[in-house]
């Protein structure tokens, strides 16, 4: 399994607060990491230094051979990214929106459309895509920012809680997407859902105050202290109900 993602002594300071704390790991394609931790434990500020979106204090964090410091650009390009609230141009349909970032993404335009039908469906958008994008509902929006982040089909996903809003169907259809994806890929999801994480990740790390407090599989954190379930060891592990 080769490592898509490597972070190295990641840390992020503002002013005296340090909101990530020298993080170390891999992830590899074929892993789907399930990124855990209590409001405030940096969980979506690592996730926008990975993405290029926050310079880091200290360390870096190398995509598909780039590193983010060093080669932005090329970083970008390998990130499909879904950042928490996605933010989209309300007065465009997601039919429009999407094939505009298909553009910025780079794809040529004779592929443009093919990609932008292949995401629709993907995130069943079909009834909505002629519909500006400020009359859609909290979980059309989602699927929205998720099929943009899609669009180019990239090697890493970085997904910031990717369910919020949706209803349970739209919630299984969405984890039966990442499942699909998950050989070919490198995906990262920050989610405070736990139960997502035994649904769709093959790996799960919890952090706090910006430090990593525990890596392994679903089952092996589980059996580390004998909790019933990754919610009684979360609760265990950062303090928090």
């Amino acid at each position: 399994m080769s490592a898509l993602l490597s972070i190295q002594k990641l840390t992020k300071r503002f002013g005296p607060f340090t909101a990530v704390d020298g993080l170390d790991f891999e992830v590899g394609r074929g892993e789907v990491l399930g990124f855990l931790g209590p409001n405030g434990a940096g969980k979506s500020t690592t996730m926008k230094m990975i993405s290029g979106f926050l310079a880091p204090s200290a360390g870096t964090a190398v995509v598909a051979g780039h590193d983010v410091c060093k080669a932005p650009q090329a970083v970008k390009a390998a990130i499909g990214y879904l950042p928490e609230g996605a933010p989209a141009y309300p007065d465009m349909t997601p039919l429009s929106f999407l094939s505009f970032v298909a553009r910025i993404r780079g794809l040529p335009d004779g592929d443009v459309g093919d990609a932008v039908e292949r995401v629709i469906a993907q995130t069943r958008l079909s009834n909505v895509v002629l519909q500006p994008i400020e009359t859609l509902s909290k979980g059309y929006k989602r699927r929205v920012g998720l099929a943009q982040a899609l669009v180019h089909d990239p090697e890493v996903l970085i997904l910031d809680e990717p369910t919020d809003g949706l209803d349970p169907n739209q919630k299984h259809e969405v984890r039966n997407l990442i499942m699909s994806m998950a050989a070919e890929k490198c995906i990262v999801v920050s989610t405070h859902i736990l139960e997502e994480v035994d649904a769709v990740c093959s790996r799960a790390m919890i952090i706090a105050r910006g430090r990593v407090l525990a890596d392994g599989t679903p089952e092996e954190l589980k059996a580390r202290s004998g909790a019933a379930s990754l919610d009684d060891y979360f609760r265990e592990v950062t303090g928090h109900a």
